[in-house]
């Protein structure tokens, strides 16, 4: 008996077939859980994608909480019938709406069938979760395109094109006049009255040199009746009606340029209809150097007056609504501003210029105007063609300083033009997010088109 008590040859069994127990319950555990979490990921995917479904543009306009409700759990029982679960489950799915806002929530809860029911004790392992998304319906959007056509947006539209304007408007191509060796192509009436033999927008015509207005009417053409880009197929028309479709939106547009004042295109109406005014869009004529359209005592040549052009607008713009579709509910109101975003006026007052002479006045906008307009509602989206020195010199190569802009300008543009006082006031005449510049040589079209989609566009998101 003494030495069985004292054997130790067996304990190594003995503590084996005493661990083995709680090492298969662990293992069992572990295994099933780990396979019910494998599921709930699959179930927590099929919750994001169903809660996605239901805030698509195209259900935004869905009304019916039925409609919404059958999609959304349709897109869920197509990913969840997963095997390994006691049963299909079935989702409870929430639906809120908040103006143009709607918030979607999928949950759920599913039964994981055990591999190891006798170990655990249990048949299934209980899972559930959840997914919200929110977006925000596009609005129908009234949109009101205010196009500088001031002498300062007949610039040469690239480097090359300024160099050609200098060295067709030389002495070597027309007699003296003031407008020799321009790199605008101002369009003058009284050609004579300075000597010269040869309008230098005709010249810029003669010569096929692109203008920095026609950049601006082809970015408009774009928006408005052409664009080869739709990623819906069957859409005739441009960015504008494009995105029309594909927002589920109404949207009109109204075509105004601007110089001394507000010139109308096109009242509100349908994007075709204003599309049809674009070819419109022109230079505005100046009589002579120094002297705007009209002829009597003229002694400047003043031709862009910013604010006022947007007061005019204010004044033509009605309150915006929300844009949805419920009753008695109106469009949203857009302001799309196209400018250099240098005013040069007649004014009483001139209170951030560096030029004031015989009431002329040469500045920065004034943003009063601009706040005026926000602070209705209406937004403001501004696309600055940026202001820059013309130093092309066609016969050297040699810079050039243009003495009026470096003595009234230059210290708006500093230290850059992208970042100068002019860029900072059109900047804070937007509203956020709702600006952008482009140089010379860049693709207006393209920064315009850009600008459209960045206002009209809606996005969903996956809340949690």
């Amino acid at each position: 008996m003494l030495c069985f008590a004292t054997d130790r040859k067996a304990n190594v069994a003995i503590i084996f077939a005493l661990t083995m127990v709680p090492i298969i319950f662990l293992l069992g555990m572990t295994l099933d859980y780990t396979l019910a979490l494998r599921k709930r990921e699959q179930l927590n995917a099929a919750a994001d994608a169903a809660a996605i479904a239901a805030v698509r543009p195209a259900m935004l306009t869905q009304t019916t909480k039925s409609v919404i409700e059958d999609t959304a759990a349709a897109v869920f029982a197509a990913k969840a019938n997963l095997p390994g679960l006691a049963a299909a489950p079935t989702p409870t799915i929430t639906v809120s709406d908040s103006g143009l806002t709607r918030t979607i929530t999928v949950a759920y809860t599913a039964e994981s069938v055990n591999n190891f029911p006798g170990v655990l004790g249990k048949q299934t392992w209980q899972v559930s979760g959840s997914a919200t998304a929110r977006a925000s319906s596009a609005p129908n959007m009234n949109f009101y395109l205010l196009m500088d056509d001031s002498p300062s947006m007949g610039i040469g539209a690239t480097a090359t094109d300024i160099s050609n304007l200098i060295k067709y408007t030389s002495s070597a191509y027309q007699s003296a006049a003031a407008s020799q060796n321009c790199g605008f192509a101002c369009h003058q009436t009284d050609i004579a009255h300075d000597g010269g033999s040869k309008d230098n927008l005709a010249i810029a015509r003669q010569r096929n040199i692109t203008l920095r207005i026609d950049l601006v009417t082809s970015a408009v053409n774009q928006l408005l009746n052409s664009w080869s880009n739709c990623p819906q197929s069957g859409i005739s028309g441009g960015v504008m009606q494009c995105m029309a479709a594909l927002n589920n939106t109404t949207y009109k547009a109204a075509l105004y340029t601007f110089d001394l004042g507000l010139n109308e295109l096109a009242a509100l109406t349908t994007p075709t209809t204003a599309g049809a005014q674009v070819s419109n869009i022109s230079l505005m004529p100046v009589a002579y150097q120094n002297c705007v359209v009209v002829k009597t005592n003229c002694k400047t040549d003043n031709g862009t007056d910013i604010a006022g052009a947007l007061k005019s607008l204010n004044d033509k713009m009605p309150n915006p609504g929300l844009g949805s579709n419920t009753a008695n509910d109106t469009p949203q109101e857009v302001v799309f501003l196209v400018t250099d975003g240098v005013e040069d006026k007649i004014s009483a007052t001139c209170p951030n210029a560096s030029f004031a002479s015989n009431s002329r006045c040469q500045q920065p906008l004034d943003t009063t105007m601009c706040k005026t307009i926000k602070d209705r509602g209406i937004k403001i989206a501004v696309l600055y063609t940026e202001y820059l020195q013309l130093i092309a010199d066609p016969n050297t190569g040699i810079q050039k300083t243009d003495n009026w802009y470096m003595t009234w300008i230059d210290k708006y543009d500093q230290p850059t033009s992208s970042t100068g006082k002019i860029a900072q006031n059109l900047q804070a005449c937007a509203s956020p997010g709702f600006y952008k510049s482009v140089q010379n040589g860049q693709n207006i079209s393209d920064a315009l088109t850009d600008l459209f989609i960045k206002v009209a566009s809606s996005t969903a998101s996956l809340v949690q």
